[in-house]
């Protein structure tokens, strides 16, 4: 039998509670690509989505043979899902985005025609978000914080709609890391980026997959895993706490060799046990986050695991 040939696009969709938006996810995807008149397939991963979604999408790979369909073990996250997904695509250019159509399929053609200007990465900037007001915010000072950490520009308008060369995929697929973030592979393998305006779908009446709880754990994993210099902040923020330290010590002596002090003061003394205990506690609770992370990387396990395939 001849060899099929790999098509020219490939989207990858990580799908955790978005049945409902799949079908039209997927109606949308294909008046697009036919529109371009390329050879495409679209790879849905169902990160152990609670709403029986791997049976919809057992049926519109039957309905459609351009679909892929993969079942990971169980909810592994968002990053690990599309691994899952980039390590399945064969398409010259891969399309990454989400499946609660908040990253509309419409405005590929626009990513497409900047990325043959020449660009391996062109990423999707979003003018307006339509989330609400508290998620804005805190998107917002995470990636100004993560940014400050990781000494990299990170636009809290992007996150990871885009299209990305094979040879960028290719890259990314090497990094063996424990904790996935797709911007910071991203923007860590290089090669020519771009921000390009899009705009952002509607995601009223849509619960969010990630609680309060699961960004905390995000943020902070991201965090640990992509820079040292929380380890570099503590270390200097000891050597001050030390210095004025120090510096107190020198002028309780110098009062009391003037006999201004006759006892020691008790609030001054519970003070300074207080703010060094904190200090030290901070400092051993920080190395302590980036020992496990060592530990969860020696261990080597497999990023997902993959438990069925359309």
């Amino acid at each position: 039998m001849a060899q099929q040939p790999n098509p020219f696009f490939s989207v990858v969709c990580p799908v955790y509670k978005t049945r409902h938006q799949l079908e039209e996810l997927v109606d949308r995807l294909e008046a697009v690509f036919n529109e371009l008149d390329k050879d495409f397939e679209v790879i849905l991963v169902d990160d152990g989505c609670p709403e029986d979604s791997w049976d919809l999408i057992a049926l519109l790979t039957q309905k459609n043979d351009f679909i892929k369909g993969v079942k990971l073990s169980r909810n592994f996250g968002q990053h690990y899902a599309i691994t899952a997904g980039l390590d399945q695509s064969m398409g010259q250019w891969v399309i990454v985005m989400d499946a609660d159509l908040q990253d509309l399929p419409e405005e590929i053609p626009s990513l497409y025609k900047k990325a043959k200007e020449g660009f391996q990465v062109v990423v999707a900037k979003r003018k307006e978000r339509k989330d609400g007001r508290r998620k804005r915010w805190a998107s917002w000072l995470f990636y100004k914080i993560l940014s400050y950490l990781t000494r990299t520009s990170m636009d809290h308008q992007v996150a990871n709609f885009g299209i990305y060369h094979a040879q960028v995929i290719e890259e990314i697929k090497r990094l063996k890391e424990q904790v996935r973030y797709f911007p910071a592979l991203v923007q860590w393998v290089g090669f020519r980026q771009v921000k390009v305006e899009v705009k952002h779908g509607d995601n009223s009446g849509r619960v969010s997959a990630y609680s309060w709880e699961k960004m905390v754990d995000l943020a902070l994993n991201i965090m640990m895993a992509y820079s040292d210099r929380p380890l570099r902040m503590m270390v200097k923020l000891g050597l001050m706490v030390a210095l004025i330290g120090f510096l107190y010590a020198g002028y309780t002596l110098f009062k009391y060799w003037l006999g201004e002090i006759i006892v020691a003061g008790y609030a001054s003394l519970i003070v300074s046990i207080w703010v060094l205990t904190g200090v030290l506690l901070i400092t051993l609770g920080m190395v302590g986050l980036y020992v496990g992370k060592t530990y969860q990387g020696v261990k080597n396990r497999p990023l997902y695991i993959i438990e069925k395939k359309l």
